[in-house]
């Protein structure tokens, strides 16, 4: 475990050193070969996995949830591939391409700092320390060398050949940084409408880039964790649901414990239960295939929990499920020896489980 920390660690902190020896002798402490190497760690590769391990396809209460809103997602994508393509074209440009180019290249740099400095909030401590710290560091070192660059170029540029934009472009790259930066963020500005109205191509919104933060649970930015308030998690299933419903028609028996929590039983809830348990048991594979689309059942009740609360709608639900508690039952009662037994033992605490077991084996 120490060495995954370390070598997750490790391009950061290469980073990290070769940005303090740039600001103190002017220079990039590593070789072109191993420079490179690095910022295609950083940019590319890092960011890469970390996209690819997050559950993008769930928003849920009670798992990991996905960093960024499923359905605002792509917006962010395309943001980010932006941002690198801008990256390793200014990287490896030996000369300054155009004034124009230049100062779209500088503010899209400059943007995405912006942006990974949110995202470092978004996915907070540690994460950021990984992912965002190297990017950012990276991309300041990019624009220091292009000013560097437009520095030493001024006096070979002739503005009477230029256009009006390009002369305008060019009076921005050799403002002093203090004016520099607050032009170039607000040329971001319309880079970003431009993507967003391209977006909507694509079903993404006008205000996607902003939901696909806040749309989220348990993110920096998140504002629907009010949603997850008073969620019992590990219950966003139908048979669960069901047994919320007015006593008198789901007819719960006996509390039961789930991942910690109390949870109401009902017959149908058990039946349920020790079926899966059955199949878990003889088909382990063909279980772990229906739990993994049964578990997006779960995701789209959890999103409106509110409504499944509604005894009404529990009610609903119980009467809907019995055919299935009927055909559970069937099954049960045609391929386990003791169903009762096995019905009887779902939802308890693992000791009394334990107890109920040792004695069954005793008798």
């Amino acid at each position: 475990m120490i060495a995954i920390i370390i070598l997750a660690l490790l391009p950061s902190l290469l980073v990290l050193i070769d940005f303090i020896g740039y600001n103190v002798t002017g220079k990039r402490l590593y070789n072109i070969v191993y420079s490179r190497a690095l910022e295609i760690i950083s940019i590319l590769i890092i960011p890469l996995l970390y996209l690819i391990g997050d559950n993008q396809d769930t928003n849920d209460c009670c798992t990991e949830s996905a960093t960024f809103s499923p359905e605002h997602i792509l917006i962010i994508n395309v943001v980010i591939s932006i941002c690198i393509i801008t990256y390793f074209l200014s990287a490896y440009k030996k000369t300054i391409i155009s004034p124009i180019v230049e100062t779209l290249i500088n503010s899209i740099l400059l943007g995405g700092i912006v942006f990974n400095v949110f995202m470092a909030i978004h996915v907070q401590f540690p994460y950021w320390i990984v992912g965002n710290l190297p990017v950012i560091l990276l991309f300041v070192l990019e624009l220091s060398k292009n000013q560097r660059m437009i520095s030493g170029y001024s006096s070979n540029f002739d503005l009477s050949t230029m256009n009006y934009a390009e002369k305008i472009a060019w009076k921005i790259l050799n403002f002093r940084p203090i004016f520099k930066i607050p032009v170039l963020l607000i040329i971001c500005l319309p880079i970003l409408v431009l993507i967003s109205g391209f977006m909507l191509l694509f079903g993404q919104k006008p205000d996607s880039i902003i939901r696909a933060f806040t749309d989220t649970y348990k993110h920096g930015f998140s504002q629907l964790d009010y949603m997850c308030e008073n969620v019992d998690c590990g219950g966003h299933f139908f048979c669960s649901v069901a047994a919320k419903g007015h006593k008198r028609i789901v007819k719960p028996i006996r509390l039961g414990e789930r991942g910690g929590n109390r949870i109401m039983c009902n017959r149908q809830l058990l039946i349920a239960n020790a079926f899966e348990e059955l199949i878990e048991d003889n088909f382990p594979k063909l279980h772990k295939y229906i739990r993994r689309n049964y578990n997006k059942v779960g995701n789209v009740i959890h999103r409106y929990y509110l409504v499944f609360n509604i005894k009404i709608i529990a009610d609903m639900v119980y009467i809907m499920m019995k055919p299935l508690e009927w055909f559970f039952l069937l099954v049960l009662y045609t391929f386990d020896r003791n169903p009762e037994n096995r019905i009887a033992k779902q939802y308890l605490s693992p000791i009394d489980r334990d107890d109920i077991n040792q004695k069954i084996t005793t008798f």
